[in-house]
């Protein structure tokens, strides 16, 4: 059975969208005339009514309930020279006790979350700006508690810089590239386990932990980059595929008055270790109390481990365990008293939150539950707990508060229908609400602590005006029942004006892969705006979110273990034939097209589908899991050797034979990720089979494909390709 969900936040209705204008590429990728306006930079001061903004290379502060500029309390421009400062503020942080501010400049991405740029500390009582290294590039600064000294990384070594006196002070001595890193994350840790800064001040200052990984055993991969000049360059770095071996973690508390370091523990030194990753580090309340987070390398065992610094006592604060795998996260909190602490879990089956005894590992109390997903933890305050959920369905998300202690229901700060997402100030007494849908751009807002609004920041009307002028379409949810029982989320964009009798192209977009969402109440971006140009040019386009998506149960989401790409294909096979049987949907010509784990879901639907879909656009995929990383893949399919029909039998590479589409195959030389490797496999096995593809590289470009015209010459191919292959006529 199916029913169509409409959405009414602004009584959208077709005619409101008559089309008058047409969307060109050049619109959405050259003169992002569809981009939102984002309230970026914003950050709380400890007082709970103060925000402040990086604006214009300046850092202001503003009254946050009535929005008018308090200070400009540092103009960039203005230190131009000084101790170095080159005068532009990339970013900025302040101290705990908010009398410094570190500056960082000249900022070059190394990997996806990770940098070096140069830092300066510069002293809001003083005037003062102090370069923190000025030799050269240097990553991770980190002011301590107390504002007296500053912690970074240069050349895979830790320093402390003392901001007084101006003494550096060099922790570790043995870092060396492609071999020894301390204080930053190598690269699996920071793709897949999401950090790049492995420096930790305790809540006194009187500590500085830190990871060091030992990456000397960890295989290198090479990729060339094409600069004009007479050789090519070979950026060569440890990754490690499937089965390879992974960094050795160890985890140092250094004393910063005595200059004595304690080692804590070492995972992954003997291959028969039961812990294999050290994926997050917090300190309790106390300065020399700190909680190592291990897991084994299947990710379905997990502990925490509390290190006293004082006693040199270790013990075992947590375990978990699943029959699948255990997702990390970063919502361990401690409560002021320090004899609890929170953390999430879905031992139940849905993800929710849990009170646990920090001196009794069996102590625990279910704090939410139910058949619904706690999808963000926003912090503890005054006994009580603030969080988003998905309380309402899988496609909205809601803001919430709930007594610590009592059996009260969640109470919603912010529940209309779309995404509701929150930033509390330190004092819990407002939030900047963010709310969207999918037919409406997000709407910003200072909330105060009942939910109650204060006043609007930004409304993005030009956006929704543009939207009605260039003729975007409503979007309508459905759901349909696959032949096999299961009940799938989906959304369509529909023509203008569109005759139900009349027969069009669909273009399906997918994802799918573990956790993730498409169909959800929220603004699309970019996407929507090229999906929506599709419409006017007379395409239905569907996204359906298969089995193994988020946001329904750990079951729903579970169940593509050790079997990548099967289910998934299955449902987004099931999902075509479904909507190739409506009558305005032309079931000869359907076409798909996905991104990385979407890419990869694109392969499967031409290759295991040919009899369904008749054309796709696979851009970046993975084609065999044993040439991804360890621990995303292991993750989810353990290791090739223990499952190889797992890997073998859900790899796009062995059906290639099984083409009869058209086939676009994209994908950027320069991918740090998924490598280049995994389209040349699939181009080969195509050719071996004697089969005809179309294929676009981009050389130098990374996962992303961007830079320049990038995106606006992959999207003119794209759109080409589809009007080629599926055949429309503009309308």
């Amino acid at each position: 059975m199916r029913y169509l969900l409409f959405l009414c936040a602004l009584t959208l209705s077709a005619a409101a969208f008559g089309q008058t204008k047409q969307i060109s590429l050049e619109d959405i990728w050259q003169d992002y005339i569809f981009s939102p306006e984002r309230v970026s930079g914003f950050n709380f001061l400890r007082d709970g009514k103060t925000n402040v903004r990086l604006e214009g290379n300046k850092v202001i502060t503003y009254d946050l309930k009535s929005g008018k500029e308090k200070a400009v309390i540092l103009d960039g421009e203005s230190l131009k020279g000084q101790a170095g400062f080159n005068g532009r503020i990339d970013d900025y942080t302040f101290s705990a006790d908010e009398t410094k501010l570190v500056l960082s400049s000249e900022t070059e991405q190394l990997f996806r979350r990770s940098s070096q740029e140069f830092f300066h500390v510069y002293d809001l009582d003083t005037k003062e700006l102090t370069a923190v290294y000025p030799e050269k590039k240097h990553r991770l600064a980190s002011l301590d508690p107390t504002g007296a000294r500053v912690a970074f990384v240069v050349d895979n070594n830790i320093w402390i810089k003392d901001l007084t006196a101006g003494a550096l002070t060099q922790v570790t001595e043995d870092g060396q590239v492609n071999a020894i890193i301390n204080g930053a994350a190598d690269w699996v840790y920071e793709e897949e386990f999401a950090f790049s800064s492995a420096i930790y001040w305790s809540p006194d200052g009187s500590h500085l932990a830190y990871l060091k990984f030992d990456e000397s055993e960890v295989p290198e991969f090479t990729y060339t980059d094409f600069k004009d000049g007479m050789y090519p360059e070979y950026n060569t770095f440890k990754y490690p595929k499937v089965g390879e071996n992974n960094s050795t973690v160890s985890l140092h508390a250094f004393n910063v008055a005595t200059g004595n370091t304690k080692d804590l523990i070492t995972v992954n030194k003997d291959k028969l270790d039961r812990w294999h990753y050290l994926p997050r580090v917090d300190w309790t309340t106390r300065g020399d109390q700190v909680v190592a987070q291990v897991m084994n390398r299947y990710q379905n065992q997990t502990q925490l481990q509390l290190f006293d610094l004082q006693t040199g006592e270790e013990r075992t604060i947590l375990k978990e365990a699943s029959k699948f795998y255990i997702d990390v996260h970063d919502n361990l909190t401690f409560l002021p008293d320090g004899k609890q602490f929170i953390w999430t879990s879905e031992i139940d089956g849905f993800n929710h939150i849990y009170l646990h005894g920090l001196n009794n590992a069996k102590e625990q109390q279910q704090i939410t539950s139910g058949k619904w997903e706690v999808t963000d933890f926003y912090g503890l305050h005054e006994g009580k707990v603030y969080f988003q959920a998905a309380r309402n369905g899988p496609i909205d998300r809601e803001v919430y508060v709930k007594s610590l202690r009592g059996r009260d229901l969640p109470r919603p700060l912010a529940a209309e229908p779309g995404t509701n997402s929150a930033q509390f100030s330190s004092t819990f007494d407002y939030f900047v609400l963010d709310h969207q849908t999918i037919n409406q751009p997000a709407v910003v807002s200072v909330m105060d602590g009942d939910g109650e609004s204060v006043r609007r920041i930004i409304g993005n009307d030009d956006l929704l005006a543009k939207s009605r002028e260039y003729g975007y379409q409503p979007v309508e949810f459905f759901r349909f029942t696959t032949e096999e029982g299961t009940t799938l989320n989906g959304y369509m964009i529909k023509p203008n004006g569109m005759d139900e009798d009349e027969e069009h192209p669909l273009l399906m977009h997918v994802y799918g892969g573990p956790g993730s969402q498409q169909v959800l109440n929220n603004w699309r971006g970019a996407n929507m705006a090229w999906f929506q140009m599709m419409a006017q040019k007379g395409f239905v386009i569907a996204v359906v979110d298969n089995r193994g998506t988020g946001a329904r149960g750990e079951l729903m989401k579970k169940q593509t273990y050790l079997t990548l790409g099967k289910q998934e294909t299955e449902d987004q096979i099931a999902a075509a034939k479904y909507l190739g049987e409506q009558a305005y949907v032309d079931a000869d010509r359907i076409g798909i097209f996905g991104w990385s784990y979407g890419g990869f879901m694109s392969l499967h639907c031409i290759l295991q589908g040919n009899e369904t879909f008749a054309a796709a656009i696979s851009v970046a995929p993975v084609t065999n899991w044993k040439w991804y990383d360890s621990i995303y893949t292991e993750r989810y399919m353990r290791t090739y050797k223990e499952n190889t029909a797992g890997y073998d039998e859900n790899s796009p590479i062995h059906y290639a034979d099984r083409l009869k589409g058209d086939l676009l195959l994209v994908h950027g030389m320069g991918d740090d990720n998924v490598h280049f490797q995994h389209t040349a496999e699939m181009a080969n096995a195509l050719i071996m089979n004697n089969k005809q593809f179309d294929t676009y590289f981009y050389p130098n470009r990374n996962h992303g494909i961007y830079g320049g015209p990038t995106r606006l010459h992959l999207y003119t191919k794209m759109t080409n390709f589809l009007l080629s292959s599926l055949g429309t006529k503009a309308r």
